[in-house]
């Protein structure tokens, strides 16, 4: 009796062993003239890091729970894109200082990313540097996107060790790839080719007419895909702005309301579309209603109603949030209750920011405008530690003007996040008595400034 019992708790141990399933993926290597201590890993759609550490010889080796699916690889400077699922072991070596050659992968699992790699270099090499390509006119940009996509086609087709149920989605994920780059043609090409009112012709947008745009599959798997189907939606959103007169953003929410049929793609683009959109929505209370009736998701609807509460407390006549002690490019520190009798006018932007140095002529305008007013015209810097001196040469080459000061804790300060700013540039008006007139006010290019201005007496 008691060998049987013996016998039932091994096979019952076996049989425990045979049901473990592995969720994670091993990864190691070594990196010639490394540049740092850690490697940071992350999935293409999430944001959350993970630390791989790396030693004093360049090598490294860690475990990391995965999902079937791509993920980025950093050193700082150099990525590579990866496809990984649980159970692959992948080798990877490289030289920090000429990563594009030198990079290798082998190992289980490898042989995705290895494609991968190659048709990156292979798009590349046909496409060249720059933004030329939008400088072709039709036939000719369309006849170069064929060749693209018909050279990636065929990497796909003679890579070895690929599933035929991968190549079969990278089939499509490629076509969307074409696709996309037709999608945007129309506005690229305007601005690259300095065309401001140029419009595709009749047909050549005729095969984005094919699109199932409530493919499941096809939106979990390929980013091409889901940037498609947001484009569609944007561009249906656009439409119902001008028809009902309804801001852009409420409008999206609408449409994707009234037309996405698959909730996991509606809970997505209502997400991703959000997350940003209610820091800069004018409308928040419509806007936050709208969302909460669109999406099933709840960890989706915990996040988007924890940014909803924070910007209430921003609203118009609330107290604003304060900036303290930071460093005056002319000398000594500012802090916002310096300025309290005036009103000010906040531009929140940094150095590597496109959007926010094309702002900076019209800003200089308002501030000559108004520079025996009763305002102040201040611009924080987020710029990281590491930048400071390149925001001081900046200052001092674009003879900014107004107050200029340095963030003390870049997108972390407390003003930054006190007014839950997650994209520059921001512009914020506050009055005489450091109450927030706008959390979200014009640009200095836009005539609703000088509205917003006159509307309060400036």
């Amino acid at each position: 009796m008691k060998k049987i019992i013996t016998l039932i708790t091994v096979l019952a141990f076996i049989s425990c062993k045979q049901e473990v399933k592995v969720d994670y993926a091993v990864l190691s290597g070594k990196i010639e003239n490394a540049k740092d201590d850690k490697l940071t890993f992350n999935s293409s759609k999430s944001l959350i890091k993970e630390i791989i550490k790396v030693s004093e010889e360049g090598i490294f080796l860690d475990t990391l729970k995965v999902s079937r699916g791509y993920y980025i690889l950093s050193d700082g400077k150099n990525k590579t894109t990866l496809y990984l699922e649980a159970g692959n072991t992948v080798t990877i070596n490289f030289d920090a200082n000429d990563f594009e050659n030198s990079l290798e992968l082998s190992g289980a699992g490898s042989e995705i990313s290895n494609y991968l790699i190659n048709k990156n270099k292979k798009v590349k090499e046909l496409l060249g540097e720059g933004t030329d390509i939008y400088l072709l006119e039709e036939a000719d940009y369309k006849a170069k996107m064929n060749e693209v996509k018909t050279a990636s086609e065929e990497l796909l087709n003679t890579s070895e060790g690929i599933s035929e149920d991968f190549k079969a989605k990278e089939k499509r994920d490629i076509n969307y790839t074409y696709l996309g780059f037709v999608d945007r043609y129309q506005l690229y090409h305007s601005h690259y080719a300095k065309k401001k009112d140029f419009k595709v012709s009749d047909d050549f947008l005729k095969e984005l007419e094919t699109i199932d745009y409530n493919n499941e599959e096809d939106f979990l798997f390929s980013k091409n895909y889901e940037n498609l189907v947001n484009s569609h939606y944007q561009k249906e959103a656009k439409k119902l702005a001008e028809k009902e007169s309804i801001p852009d953003d409420i409008a999206y929410l609408k449409t994707i309301k009234e037309q996405v049929s698959n909730e996991i793609i509606k809970n997505k683009l209502a997400y991703v579309n959000s997350k940003y959109g209610i820091t800069y929505t004018e409308n928040l209370e419509e806007f936050y209603a709208l969302f909460m009736k669109i999406s099933t998701n709840e960890e989706h609807k915990k996040d988007i109603t924890e940014s909803y509460n924070k910007l209430k407390t921003v609203t118009k006549g609330q107290p604003s949030p304060k900036f303290e002690n930071y460093i005056n490019f002319k000398g000594g520190t500012t802090s916002l209750d310096d300025l309290k009798g005036k009103f000010v006018y906040v531009d929140v932007w940094a150095t590597w920011c496109g959007p926010c140095i094309a702002e900076i002529p019209s800003l200089k305008e308002v501030e000559a405008k108004y520079h025996n007013k009763n305002i102040e015209f201040v611009s924080i810097s987020v710029d990281a530690e590491k930048d400071y001196e390149k925001w001081k040469t900046m200052v001092k080459d674009e003879d900014l003007k107004g107050i200029q000061l340095f963030s003390d804790k870049s997108w972390k300060s407390d003003f930054v996040t006190g007014y839950l700013i997650k994209g520059i540039p921001r512009f914020i008006l506050i009055d005489p008595n450091g109450n927030i007139v706008s959390s979200n006010a014009p640009r200095p290019s836009s005539e609703k400034l000088i509205e917003l201005f006159n509307e309060n007496n400036i």
